[in-house]
């Protein structure tokens, strides 16, 4: 069976840069570039035009920046998923486009093996943000997110014990084996908790499990 090429727009005021991006893309036989913009505001038309599965955003652009782009396709074209590429090595714009409802965040340095594994992960489902931003964003949440002094029952009541115990290790920062050990189960019946605990939130990913934990008062 053949598997389709994942579809990526390319978001970016800086034509240069599309262009160095789209080369590398060009390279790989299981990524194909439908489409560029050169704005947020173009890139919300595109995204509903075209529904690619990967949007690669840009943050600092004209007429809309990239997390409010980011919020608006992840609103009107809830099948593409936005991994953000920027030179700003800022906190406030991690948290900004990751609360926007983006599934990644790197920089613009980031090697071009590790970006390409980074769009093969976001098409297939998975959040994917650099260990440097993943700590930065938890350290934010702790000392920022306004927090129940005790857990909001009304909304972790929907899930098991077990299953907070998953969601509170997401919010730590364990990948699923690290999970897996911690509570003495195997790595596939992590990820049948960490699916069941998105279906039942409602969550895109494990990027929005973090923010519900820390929102919920759970950490």
């Amino acid at each position: 069976m053949t598997t389709q090429p994942i579809r990526v727009l390319l978001v970016d005021d800086h034509e240069l840069i599309r262009r160095g991006m789209r080369m590398v893309f060009d390279a790989e036989a299981d990524v194909h570039v439908v489409g560029e913009a050169a704005s947020g505001a173009e890139a919300v038309h595109l995204a509903s035009e075209l529904a690619p599965d990967v949007v690669l955003m840009d943050i600092r652009m004209p007429e809309m920046d990239g997390i409010e782009a980011t919020r608006r396709i992840v609103r009107t074209t809830p099948s593409s998923r936005v991994l953000v590429l920027t030179t700003f090595d800022l906190d406030e714009y991690a948290f900004g486009s990751l609360r926007a409802g983006a599934s990644g965040f790197l920089l613009k340095n980031t090697p071009p093996a590790q970006l390409m594994e980074a769009i093969r992960s976001i098409a297939a489902g998975d959040a994917l943000v650099s260990p440097r931003v993943t700590r930065a964003m938890l350290d934010l949440f702790a000392a920022k997110l306004p927090r129940e002094s005790e857990p909001d029952e009304a909304k972790v009541g929907v899930l098991t014990d077990r299953e907070q115990d998953v969601l509170l290790a997401i919010a730590k920062g364990l990948s699923n084996a690290e999970i897996g050990e911690s509570l003495f189960v195997s790595e596939s019946t992590v990820k049948t908790h960490v699916g069941r605990i998105l279906q039942k939130l409602d969550l895109r990913d494990r990027v929005q499990a973090v923010i519900f934990a820390y929102e919920a008062g759970l950490v």
